[in-house]
């Protein structure tokens, strides 16, 4: 159980590292200079460009996965 869950994690980290959408950066003043509240897809947007600039690292985890799936796995 605990296996499926990171691995199903590392499947969908690698799905939004490699997502090459243009996501647009959204206006952030508001009326008068004013800074808007950051919405859900602000956040989301975030996440997914904070994904894209972690890409060796999810490679170094992809790795580390497949590792232990031979160690772990190959009785």
């Amino acid at each position: 159980m605990l296996s499926e869950i990171v691995i199903c994690g590392t499947l969908l980290m690698n799905a939004g590292a490699i997502l090459n959408f243009r996501l647009r950066k959204s206006h952030d003043e508001g009326a008068f200079g004013a800074v808007a509240d950051a919405t859900l897809g602000d956040k989301v947007r975030e996440f997914l460009l904070s994904l894209r600039t972690m890409r060796v690292f999810i490679g170094l985890w992809n790795v580390f996965i497949m590792f232990l799936m031979l160690v772990f796995f190959a009785h």
